[in-house]
């Protein structure tokens, strides 16, 4: 599979491989790890099939909420639908809205069936009361983790190698703070998605006692009961259920 913008795959058309007397062309899609990937890295295939299955498996636990606890039916609900909505979700960072709002459909969805609430009513509570993070943000969740954990020697070398710390000019009053430097990126829809790019900007807005944690589970402690790193509509809709 060739991966790059539009115009760049249109000129690789015809593009082939021999190997041992046998032409290879590349392919439109490619499975790895169960996670769909296209030319363009839009996942927008994948996402629509993540879609799918899980609206199936909610119809699946909606025929049956008469008879199902609320403590079953949440378990139901995390093993068919939440695993499916975390799984590999860093690798949306960054993608179209439009495709990520399929996926704020399916837990909005999953949310509205858990908690018996009807279709008319606005769902964004509902969302906070069983303390789901809306879909966009369980993905920079994600990253965050995987920033923690890089800089800490707990992830993988390769992310941590892409990670630089900003070395200030002059002392500053947030001189306390963990900064990580943002590289140029080339291309707002491309390299911004890229890590070495999203993950500095996403850590850079977190307060300080949130990059200063001691441990990794304090962080992601602090990270799911904060919502200070959110941006402020988000933030005041969120903190008038808690």
């Amino acid at each position: 599979m060739l991966v790059g913008l539009p115009h760049q795959i249109s000129t690789a058309a015809d593009f082939n491989l021999e190997i041992d007397g046998h032409e290879i062309s590349p392919t439109s899609l490619v499975t790895n790890l169960g996670v769909r990937f296209d030319p363009m890295l839009s996942f927008e295939d994948h996402i629509k099939n993540v879609c799918k299955v899980s609206f199936f498996h909610l119809r699946n636990i909606a025929r049956l909420g008469s008879s199902l606890s609320t403590t079953d039916a949440e378990k139901l609900t995390h093993a068919f639908i939440s695993s499916r909505l975390g799984y590999c979700n860093a690798l949306f960072a960054g993608i179209s809205s439009k495709v990520i709002n399929r996926l704020q459909y399916v837990q909005n969805s999953a949310a509205g069936i858990l908690t018996k609430t009807k279709k008319h009513e606005h769902i964004s509570p509902v969302l906070a009361s069983v303390h789901w993070l809306p879909v966009k943000y369980r993905i920079d969740f994600k990253v965050l983790l995987l920033t923690y954990k890089s800089l800490h020697s707990q992830g993988p070398a390769c992310l941590r190698d892409l990670l630089q710390y900003h070395i200030a000019k002059q002392k500053l009053r947030s001189g306390n703070s963990v900064v990580l430097s943002v590289p140029r990126t080339r291309l707002h829809t491309v390299g911004d998605r890229a890590f070495c790019s999203l993950a500095p900007c996403l850590w850079n807005a977190l307060p300080g006692y949130l990059t200063n944690c001691d441990s990794v589970d304090v962080f992601k402690s602090n990270l799911k009961t904060s919502f200070d790193w959110l941006p402020v509509n988000d933030l005041l809709f969120l903190l008038f259920v808690y």
